[in-house]
């Protein structure tokens, strides 16, 4: 790669250390041959040379601290990811596809109506997550099948022909989001067909070139090929190859078109998920087998805010655990108005908390002879300049209503100019008032005197791919509040915290959220995923109504069957607490079935005959082990 080529003959680069540059190993310095507090690019990791002019010892250290880290990385990854794999295998693993179609688990509780939302199977599927590529089809059916002798249709034509042939019975298996996909793409190929004869004239150049007594054959679709053939003016051959040249490229006919529907027609059907498919194995599979070729510690800096997301193999835990707070919150906020950045930075204002030490010059205690109190000297130039809409009247607010500050009432404090507030101690003891001077002056710097209190900090990105448009990036917790801040555009603000996302808008965003991110955490990561996995792992975790994490607590919630539970963690006491409680099992899981050498009901498994046994009357009772006298001795007291 180009990396590589860069590394062997330019510079190797910077050394990243968990994220960072390298770290100071010794006092005040990363190693003894630099300098106490040296902020130079070698002091902190960066290797000048290359791998063709060699490295000095220290870069050669630093290199290899790099080196180090990889190797721990690969070993620790590994463990993770499998003990994820397995806790997601348990999870899933009863999951499979019914004869009408439905995703249940073993008790039957239905997870989804239709496996992924169209009951396609993601082995059969092309393009982007479809059945069909339909260029790549449409293409090949004209290629393969000529029909030289039939007459080109135009774009009207190709629409209605479309149109009448999928109301017939035939087309029947296919559902109708399909359908609308075949007749969006075919009304795309009707516009360029009648674009391009437009554009070079196409009917007028065959048009003008036909004898007169082959315009009747024409008529009865008779083979265009051989009335081009008959040409009044024999001279003019150029004119003819090109109008011929001009007709191949766009040509389709009706049988060419009823041969791409019934390609479309029989890939569809063989994408078609087979019942007994266990669906919830291969999901497990699917997800955890990628996460392998993951990393196990990386962040991710969104654009240029430098904004710190947590991906790879830990951001993946955290959301199959459905842990409460993530270790990176984030909320992306869509403006109402998105291309005025002055409104972005009013909305900041807004959202990101502001402290008053963050917008006073300074907060000093004044003594005089009969009274003391403290004086806060507002920075209005930082005020409007941060675009903040606070006046001294709110700043009074804040102080008073802030919970640090219960004794403090509205009569202590007292507004001298537009700059200066003044809060004045009421205490009677001098002693008391002292120590209470310090205290505020200690706390006072603290008040959050704009935004709100649970977002550490807001950062304006600009989205430069369709026109510059203004969003935030809100880093903390507080959806709702962020969702109700004037200015921001609630329908479209999203949060990569699924907790709280359950908490602010309900379940079905809880699981749109989880969808998301882990299909965000694979793409970041160059993984491809076929999103009808992460639906279904996302339709487990919260088809009980509430966000239940891949964990022990989350299966023993989403499952009750006790050899099951017995057989992931926690043996002995799932087992105890069954046998003092007389819990049943039923026995239809995969693990159960397994420990009881009992068929699973997955794949071929999946049926149950029903039959009239010919000599039910016949049938004797099967003689027990317990059944013997031999084994029922009576004990004797001595």
């Amino acid at each position: 790669s180009n990396i590589n080529i860069s590394q062997m003959v330019a510079c190797v680069g910077q050394q990243a250390i968990s994220g960072s540059r390298v770290p100071n190993g010794f006092e005040d310095r990363s190693l003894p041959h630099f300098e106490k507090d040296s902020k130079i690019p070698a002091a902190k990791g960066f290797v000048e040379n290359s791998f063709y002019s060699g490295l000095t010892p220290t870069e050669f250290f630093f290199h290899t601290m790099g080196g180090r880290e990889g190797l721990v990385d690969t070993a620790v990854k590994t463990a993770e990811t499998g003990y994820m794999q397995r806790r997601l295998v348990k999870c899933l693993e009863d999951l499979c596809c019914q004869y009408d179609m439905t995703i249940r688990t073993c008790t039957n509780d239905i997870v989804q109506f239709t496996y992924g939302g169209d009951s396609l199977d993601p082995i059969f599927l092309e393009g982007k997550d479809q059945p069909v590529d339909y260029e790549r089809i449409y293409q090949h059916a004209r290629a393969k099948y000529r029909y030289d002798d039939e007459y080109p249709l135009n774009g009207i034509e190709m629409n209605n022909f479309v149109d009448k042939q999928l109301e017939l019975n035939e087309y029947s298996i296919m559902d109708e989001e399909y359908k609308t996909q075949i007749r969006k793409f075919i009304h795309n190929i009707s516009l360029n067909v009648d674009q391009f004869r437009m554009k070079y004239h196409i009917d007028n150049i065959l048009n003008s070139n036909i004898k007169e007594e082959d315009e009747q054959e024409l008529k009865s679709n008779k083979s265009q090929k051989r009335t081009l053939k008959t040409v009044t003016n024999q001279s003019n051959k150029k004119q003819r190859s090109i109008s011929n040249v001009l007709y191949e490229i766009e040509r389709c006919t009706q049988s060419q078109l009823l041969q791409f529907l019934q390609l479309c027609k029989y890939k569809y059907g063989r994408a078609r998920l087979e019942p007994g498919t266990a669906v919830g194995a291969l999901c497990a599979q699917s997800i955890g087998e990628p996460a392998t070729q993951m990393t196990l510690k990386t962040f991710h800096f969104a654009g240029v805010a430098s904004m710190n997301i947590t991906l790879g193999v830990p951001r993946i835990k955290e959301i199959i655990n459905a842990v409460k707070i993530p270790s990176t919150p984030l909320i992306t906020v869509e403006l109402i108005n998105e291309t005025d950045q002055n409104f972005a930075r009013k909305v900041k204002g807004r959202i990101e908390k502001t402290y008053l030490g963050q917008i006073s010059q300074y907060i000093e205690e004044v003594y005089e002879c009969d009274d003391c109190y403290l004086l806060i000297k507002l920075d209005l130039d930082r005020i409007r300049l941060l675009q903040l809409e606070i006046n001294p009247m709110t700043i009074i607010d804040s102080i008073v209503e802030d919970k640090k500050m219960k004794k403090v009432k509205y009569n202590q404090l007292e507004l001298i100019s537009p700059d200066i507030i003044t809060l004045h101690v009421s205490d009677t003891s001098k002693g008391n008032m002292y120590y209470t001077m310090k205290r505020y002056k200690e706390i006072l710097p603290n008040i959050v005197v704009k935004g709100i209190s649970t977002v550490d900090r807001a950062v304006i990105t600009i989205d430069d791919k369709n026109g510059i448009k203004y969003k935030l990036f809100v880093e903390g917790e507080g959806m709702r509040d962020v969702m109700g801040t004037q200015g921001v555009n609630a329908n479209k603000t999203t949060s990569n915290n699924t907790m709280e996302v359950y908490r602010c808008l309900g379940i079905e965003a809880a699981r749109t959220t989880i969808i998301n991110e882990i299909v965000y955490t694979m793409a970041s990561h160059g993984i491809g995923l076929d999103v009808r996995h992460v639906m279904l792992l996302a339709d487990l975790m919260t088809y009980k109504g509430e966000v239940l994490g891949m964990t022990r607590n989350g299966l023993a919630k989403m499952k009750e069957s006790v050899l099951m539970l017995a057989s992931f963690e926690r043996t002995i006491d799932h087992l105890y607490d069954a046998a003092y409680h007389g819990q049943k099992d039923t026995i239809c899981g995969v693990s159960e079935c397994i420990i009881m050498g009992i068929p699973i009901r997955i794949g071929t498994g999946i049926f149950q005959l029903l039959y009239k046994h010919p000599n039910r009357g016949s049938l004797t009772r099967r003689e027990l082990l317990f059944d013997n006298l031999d084994m029922h001795q009576p004990l004797v007291v001595s």
